[in-house]
Order: structure tokens, then C-alpha cells, then sequence
């Protein structure tokens, strides 16, 4: 099983994202360096709080972080930057849970 954590979109700009990178965690905790493309230190806290959650099957929707109509079983949170008084960029993320084939 895997987490993979996609940029989904950005407001403002973004130093370290571009749409589509992605980290990818191993086992729901292991970076994967093969498979990741980008990560900020900044983006990690708002994605600590839930991936030990996501990563055991609880539903996104049950922690509020996807619709309640959603079925697709992704997870949404963005970085903790409030760019109107920084300049800088709050980057969306989508988390699902993966498995892997044997």
C-alpha cells in the first residue's frame, strides 16, 4: 500500500509545486525518492494530521476532508501559506491510498 499526494492546484505562486507533482509514501510513511517529484517542508504540515488515517482506510469524507458524495476516496488539504498576506502560494492536495499489486 502507498499514499500518493498529488498537486492538484495552485493559488499564487508556489516556489517548490507545479500542478500534477507528486510525494509518494511507501507503506503510508516512507518517502518513495523514485517516485516523488517535488516536497516542501511547509506542505507536510497539513499533511502529518491525516496520513496515518488515510493510510488505515478511514474515509476521507468521515474526517471532512472530501464530500460527503464523494466515492472516489480522496483526501483534500492544502498548504498552510495564506498567500493574500505572503505573496507567496497555498498549493491543493489530493492524498489517496493505493494498493499495490503483488
Amino acid at each position: 500500500m502507498k499514499l500518493v499526494i498529488t498537486v492538484v492546484d495552485i493559488r499564487g505562486r508556489c516556489p517548490a509545486y507545479k500542478v500534477g507533482d507528486k510525494i509518494v509514501l511507501d507503506d503510508g510513511y516512507k518517502f518513495n525518492l523514485q517516485e516523488t517529484t517535488a516536497a516542501c517542508m511547509h506542505s507536510l504540515a497539513s499533511i502529518l494530521p491525516y496520513h496515518v488515517a488515510i493510510a488505515k482506510g478511514v474515509p476521507p469524507n468521515q474526517m471532512g476532508l472530501a464530500h460527503k458524495s464523494e466515492h472516489d476516496g480522496k483526501a483534500y488539504v492544502h498548504c498552510l501559506d495564506p498567500c493574500e498576506f505572503t505573496g507567496g502560494g497555498t498549493t491543493t492536495f489530493s492524498i489517496e491510498r493505493v494498493e499495490e499489486e503483488s
